[in-house]
C-alpha cells in the first residue's frame, strides 16, 4: 500500500460518520479482544517512555499494531495517529486517533477500568468515535450531530446545576514536578465541589460524564489520544466540552460538564491557570 496513492471517488464516499463508526467499533471489539487475552501477562514485558511512572506494555504497542493494521486493510488511504507512534499520513482526509489502551496502570494492577480508545476525524472535525472498557465489556459511541450510546442504548450527562453538588473526575501527569503542580490546582478545586473521583483513565472519565455517573472532569496535559473520541462522546452526550476560554479542548485542558457546571468550574481554573 503507498500512502501516496490517490482515493477513488468510492473511497471518499465512505467518509460518512455512520460508516466510520462502524469500522471503529468493529476494529475497538477486537482489540479489546486481544487486550483482554494478555492482561493476565501486561507485567511481563514493561517499559517506561517520558518517566519511571509512564509506562507501556507489549500489550499496549500489540493493540495498536492490530488496530493500525486492521485500518490499512479496509481502510488504505486514511492516516493514523496512534499513542505508540503508530503515525501515517493519507490522502483521504480521514484521520484515526487511536489509544491502544487508555490506562495502562489500571491493566497491569487488574482495576477494572481501560480501554481501547478509536476516533475518526474528517478534515480535522472527530465525527465518529467508540471508547471500548476492556474489563467490563461497555461500548461507549458518538457519532457528530447523531447523539451518544452506551451499548447501543442513548445517554446523556449529568442534570446538575452546581458546582458545589458535582462530583468531578481529574487526572495526573507522569512527573513528579507536573504531578505536584496539579496537585496544587486541585488543593484549590477539591473544596468547591461535592468531591473528586481519580479513576485512571480519561477516556473512561469523559464517557462517565456523558453516562451521568460523573457531573463533569477537568484535566490539564492530556494529549489527543487520551480525549479525541470520548471527548465527541461527551458532546454529544449533551455536556459543554472545551478548553481555557472557549477553546477547543486541547492538552492545555479538557473541561467537560453542563453548561452551569461547567461555568464555574472554567472561571475557577482559569484564574489558577492564568
Amino acid at each position: 500500500m503507498s500512502d501516496a496513492a490517490a482515493p477513488t471517488t468510492a473511497d471518499l464516499d465512505q467518509r460518512g460518520p455512520r460508516e466510520l463508526l462502524a469500522c471503529a467499533v468493529r476494529i475497538a471489539e477486537g482489540a479489546a479482544a486481544l487486550v483482554a487475552r494478555g492482561q493476565a501477562h501486561a507485567r511481563d514485558h514493561v517499559s517506561t517512555k517520558s518517566s519511571p511512572t509512564d509506562v507501556v506494555t507489549e500489550i499496549d504497542k500489540a493493540s495498536e499494531t492490530y488496530v493500525i493494521q486492521e485500518l490499512r486493510a479496509v481502510r488504505p488511504y486514511d492516516g493514523v495517529l496512534g499513542e505508540e507512534g503508530g503515525e501515517r499520513a493519507g490522502s483521504s482526509g480521514v484521520r484515526w486517533i487511536l489509544d491502544p489502551v487508555d490506562g495502562t496502570v489500571n491493566l497491569l494492577y487488574g482495576i477494572p477500568a481501560y480501554a481501547v480508545s478509536l476516533a475518526a476525524e474528517v478534515d480535522g472535525v472527530v465525527v465518529a468515535a467508540v471508547v471500548h472498557n476492556v474489563p467490563t465489556g461497555e461500548v461507549w459511541t458518538a457519532t457528530l450531530g447523531g447523539g451518544a450510546f452506551l451499548d447501543g442504548e442513548p445517554i446523556h450527562g449529568s442534570g446538575a446545576t452546581e458546582l458545589g453538588q458535582a462530583l468531578v473526575g481529574t487526572g495526573f501527569g507522569y512527573t513528579a514536578e507536573r504531578r505536584r503542580w496539579q496537585a496544587e490546582i486541585l488543593l484549590r478545586i477539591l473544596p468547591a465541589v461535592r468531591d473528586i473521583r481519580r479513576i485512571g483513565s480519561a477516556a473512561i472519565d469523559l464517557c462517565y460524564c456523558a453516562d451521568g455517573r460523573l457531573d463533569g472532569h477537568y484535566e490539564i496535559g492530556l494529549n489527543p489520544w487520551d480525549f479525541a473520541a470520548a471527548a465527541l462522546i461527551a458532546a454529544e452526550a449533551g455536556l459543554l466540552v472545551t478548553g481555557l476560554d472557549g477553546a477547543p479542548a486541547s492538552p492545555d485542558l479538557v473541561i467537560a460538564a453542563p453548561p452551569l457546571v461547567h461555568r464555574d468550574l472554567h472561571d475557577r481554573l482559569a484564574a489558577l491557570l492564568r
